[in-house]
């Protein structure tokens, strides 16, 4: 197998992280803020500025919160005016899902929003993962014209969840994209691609960075207080070393 049989794209949460999975050879970046509630919407600015530092594709999530994916009228007009700022900023492709109190997918809410995106590629999230029926979802994400799937087979890890990627991949032929997410790294993602078929794969390949600062107050914590002192970045590194495992065993 050729790299060009193969798409990476890296979860980032920051510009640093855009840039960390371009050296790594990516070829596509989610960029995401919110990474602890499972990725919310980025600002403007960190749309903007991702789209200068990189000239990989940016695919920009539009989740308004953490939680669930069943959203209000008021959390939809929101989400329609973030496809706005992520086109008008130089997204290439957007990330949302939307389902119904019964785990189905959200026809009247995906549509206002696929309508809003217009020809720019759409990836539903692992709000797939918390559907009720994922057959029947597969068939209606694939009718509203969504480019891609993200999903770990509604497992905990797309490693546990090879049994369903791998009836989706088949179920789906060439309508619909298969892009196994969530837990995949160089020790798991040949095994992933050789039981699914899958060709497109989405992992963080993040690291832990300590802060640098020097005067610390253990008196005053923001949020939990756990992260208070470092931030998770994309290793360069670790996204280089996955594509090789996939590469190099694909090869050997």
């Amino acid at each position: 197998m050729e790299r060009s049989d193969f798409k990476i794209e890296i979860c980032a949460n920051s510009v640093a992280s855009c840039i960390a999975a371009r050296e790594g050879g990516a070829d596509r970046v989610e960029l995401c803020a919110g990474i602890p509630e499972g990725g919310t919407t980025p600002s403007a600015g960190m749309i903007r500025c991702a789209r200068e530092a990189v000239d990989i594709g940016l695919n920009v999530i539009i989740r308004p919160r953490g939680g669930d994916f069943l959203y209000s009228p008021g959390e939809i007009k929101e989400m329609l005016y973030d496809i706005g700022t992520a086109k008008e900023h130089g997204a290439d492709g957007l990330v949302f899902g939307c389902l119904t109190p019964e785990g189905d997918v959200d026809m009247r809410s995906m549509s206002l929003l696929m309508e809003a995106a217009g020809d720019i590629p759409v990836t539903f999230h692992r709000a797939f993962d918390h559907a009720m029926d994922p057959f029947d979802a597969l068939e209606k994400i694939v009718s509203l014209g969504c480019r891609r799937i993200l999903t770990s087979g509604q497992k905990a890890t797309a490693d546990l969840g090879r049994g369903l990627l791998s009836d989706l991949v088949r179920k789906a032929g060439d309508r619909i994209i298969i892009m196994p997410g969530c837990g995949v790294n160089s020790s798991n993602i040949l095994r992933i691609s050789a039981s699914t078929g899958a060709r497109e794969f989405h992992f963080s390949a993040r690291k832990t960075l300590e802060s640098r600062m020097v005067y610390r107050n253990p008196s005053a914590t923001m949020g939990n207080g756990s992260e208070d002192y470092s931030t998770s970045v994309t290793s360069a590194d670790a996204v280089r070393d996955t594509i090789a495992a996939l590469l190099n065993n694909h090869n050997s």
